[in-house]
């Protein structure tokens, strides 16, 4: 096999977690016969220090005609305003909604030599095995957003948008998966209170009429945080919409001990792949 891998090592953290990661790569690559070309390009507060921008056009034609992505970290002090016009997380939303990269999956698992070093019990802990599957393209992350005066104060909104083709071709992914697993599939959702999860539900349920070999079970987001800390053994494949599952796999994470024990897949629809880990830039042990 011959392939090009973009490395994207960001900020922090990144570029040295992704060294290590290069040279797994390149020693399996020996190991195997495989042939690998790694070419690096500038993402985040690396990015914008040079060029003013998150990403690059040049950052993302490679992204484009690499065969997989494997990228660091990204943010940092230098770039921590809130407020500022250009910061380092849009250089890997960019690089998601340009790539339609429409799945995000992240395994998690607790080896044995892990149980002690996560704060659950390891009666909790044993034998846990689940993967979040996230819609990482759509809602709140990508909807309409800005601020206006009303009644002489300024508000502030953000909008939730999700299409029935969004969800159900993440809903694919998540069944597909969960066939080659437990057979269980946990949608999760916000269904009492918002418009979006409640078509969130409906389409995720018509789906599953095309897996009858698979179970699904409806949960509140709210639910399903509680249940990964008190039964995380109850979860196969958790299916969720962006915002939920950026927020729940941090919180799965925890199982582990450390958010650093995580990895991430990121998918479309074809054979191209985004890969990195789900910690962040760790400024402060970062050298």
């Amino acid at each position: 096999m011959e392939a090009t891998i973009a490395v994207l090592p960001g900020d922090g953290i990144g570029p040295e977690v992704v060294e290590q990661a290069v040279a797994v790569l390149e020693a399996s690559a020996r190991l195997h016969g495989h042939t690998l070309h790694f070419e690096q390009a500038l993402v985040g507060g690396a990015a914008i220090d040079r060029f003013g921008t998150a990403l690059p056009e040049e950052t993302l034609d490679l992204c484009r005609r690499a065969d997989a992505i494997l990228f660091g970290a990204v943010g940092g002090p230098r770039w921590d305003d809130p407020s500022a016009r250009v910061r380092p997380e849009q250089g890997l939303l960019g690089i998601r909604k340009g790539l339609d990269l429409f799945a995000n999956l992240r395994p998690v698992a607790v080896p044995a030599a892990l149980v002690g070093a996560s704060t659950l019990k390891p009666e909790v802990l044993t034998g846990v095995d689940l993967i979040v599957v996230r819609e990482l393209t759509g809602g709140l992350y990508y909807g309409e957003r800005g601020r206006r005066r009303l009644d002489g104060q300024e508000i502030a909104y953000d909008t939730m948008v999700y299409s029935e083709a969004e969800i159900e071709r993440v809903a694919h992914v998540a069944f597909r998966l969960a066939r080659r697993r437990r057979r269980l599939v946990t949608s999760v959702d916000k269904a009492n209170v918002l418009e979006c999860s409640r078509l969130w539900r409906q389409v995720v349920t018509r789906v599953a009429g095309q897996y009858p070999d698979v179970t699904l079970e409806h949960q509140l987001v709210d639910s399903c945080a509680m249940m990964l800390v008190r039964d995380p053994r109850h979860f196969d494949v958790i299916l969720t919409e962006n915002t939920f599952g950026d927020i729940l796999t941090d919180e799965a994470a925890q199982l582990t001990g450390s958010i650093g024990m995580l990895p991430s897949a990121s998918l479309g629809e074809g054979p191209r792949g985004f890969y990195e880990p789900i910690h962040g830039s760790a400024p402060t042990i970062a050298g």
